[in-house]
Order: structure tokens, then C-alpha cells, then sequence
């Protein structure tokens, strides 16, 4: 019987090999959008100091998530406009909780 071989690509250099189950089934890698904030530890939301549809620079505070006894103010990496607000005050949330939606200023 005839050994069964996978082709992948790496680096633009095309592979022939046998992949692994766990390889096949792992979570494929995507591009980060800079538009979804989400929370890096999980933690509790102490403070929202944005409204929907605001205007923000880059730097303001967003809102404060509390881990581990000490409250984390989230900045916005750019200038922008608040989309969406998607935790509310008092959420314990884990870690990767899309918390805000951000997209440009017009």
C-alpha cells in the first residue's frame, strides 16, 4: 500500500510530507484586524469612558478592565471612530473577549 502524502507551502517553497492529525486540525492562523480590540487577560470591566460613535485619538482611554487586583486601561492604538461597544460594566470576561469595534474616522 502506497504511502499518502500532503503538500503544503512554507515561506513560498512547496513540501511534500505526511502531516500529523493534530498539524491538519490546529487552528489555522489569521491576520489580526486593528480594528477589534480584544482583551489580552481575562478580568472584569470596572469603567466604559466611550460611547458608541464617538471620535478617539490615539491614546485615549477607553475603558478600564480590572485582572488580578489591578486596573488595565485600554488606549486606542489609533485615531478612529467607536463602532461598537461589546462588554458592559461588571462583565467578567476571559482572555480574547472581543471587547470594542473601532473603524475609521470619516
Amino acid at each position: 500500500m502506497a504511502e499518502k502524502f500532503e503538500t503544503f507551502t512554507l515561506n513560498g517553497v512547496e513540501y511534500k510530507t505526511r502531516l500529523t492529525q493534530k498539524w491538519i486540525n490546529r487552528k489555522k492562523w489569521e491576520e489580526p484586524n486593528p480594528y477589534l480590540l480584544h482583551s489580552h487577560i481575562p478580568g472584569t470591566i470596572m469603567e466604559i469612558e466611550v460611547k458608541e460613535g464617538q471620535k478617539v485619538k490615539e491614546g485615549d482611554s477607553l475603558l478600564i478592565l480590572q485582572a488580578m487586583k489591578m486596573n488595565n486601561k485600554l488606549t486606542a492604538p489609533f485615531s478612529g471612530k467607536i463602532k461598537k461597544i461589546n462588554v458592559s460594566v461588571g462583565d467578567k470576561i476571559p482572555k480574547g473577549a472581543l471587547m470594542i469595534e473601532m473603524e475609521e474616522a470619516e
